[in-house]
């Protein structure tokens, strides 16, 4: 593994957040690629360094346990949609790939992507990633009922990702990566429980997706929003057009 003299170390085995916040993922750095976003590495750096049993992350000053933080974040998305649109949380993997599925549904009308059922108010994306706020990569998405059923958004969810992996949609390992689908209403958890038992029965693996409700959302930084339709890390803009069937370039 190549050394990395952009990181700088704070002892005792952990990353210090002088690590500069560029606009891709954290992975491990590819023997064929130098860009440590590379889909095919196959771990991310928290998950190596644990399976060193070195304690792995930015440094974790202002991730903090404060019970008064802990109840906001734990508590409902208070944010308010535009007049005659509904909202819906949906996790499924890294949401650069999970935000451009949902904006080529038609009735969507818009869409954000953050973290949500942690215990830390305002996390940053470096927070997320040490793996001790439990926070979930969350894209948050404004519909408009008239035109999209709530339907609608569950089948793009299910299309999207593998529901039976743990914490895990391909090399991206942590619990941020979990599949969860995050309700307002007693109809859309009603709705996401059919979906889930009409899916199990096609599956020959157990899905593990969480339906809980809705809590606080917070809105990832703004180099995260849209990633894929401005371009991603090469600069090749991918499609948001509604109905577009275009595959998906996961990290741009």
């Amino acid at each position: 593994m190549p050394f990395v003299s952009t990181l700088s170390i704070a002892l005792p085995f952990s990353f210090s957040r002088s690590i500069p916040r560029f606009p891709f993922k954290a992975s491990i750095f590819s023997p064929k690629s130098p860009n440590f976003s590379s889909p095919s590495s196959p771990l991310r750096p928290m998950n190596l360094f644990k399976s060193l049993g070195i304690p792995f992350g930015f440094s974790t000053a202002g991730v903090s346990s404060d019970p008064a933080g802990a109840a906001i974040a734990q508590g409902p998305d208070d944010d308010t949609p535009a007049p005659g649109q509904q909202f819906a949380q949906f996790g499924a993997g890294c949401f650069w790939g999970v935000e451009l599925s949902f904006q080529r549904v038609p009735g969507v009308t818009k869409t954000e992507v953050g973290y949500s059922q942690g215990t830390v108010h305002q996390p940053t994306y470096e927070d997320v990633c040490t793996g001790t706020t439990n926070h979930s990569e969350i894209v948050r998405v404004q519909y408009d009922p008239g035109q999209c059923a709530y339907e609608d958004l569950l089948e793009a969810f299910w299309a999207r990702h593998d529901p039976t992996t743990l914490n895990r949609q391909g090399n991206d390992v942590g619990t941020q990566y979990r599949s969860g689908i995050y309700f307002y209403t007693p109809e859309q958890e009603t709705a996401a429980r059919e979906s889930l038992e009409n899916h199990q029965k096609l599956l020959n693996r157990k899905i593990v997706t969480e339906i809980l409700p809705a809590k606080k959302f917070y809105k990832a930084e703004e180099y995260h929003q849209q990633y894929l339709e401005k371009g991603g890390r090469f600069g090749f803009k991918q499609s948001a057009a509604k109905g577009c069937n275009d595959p998906i370039r996961c990290y741009g």
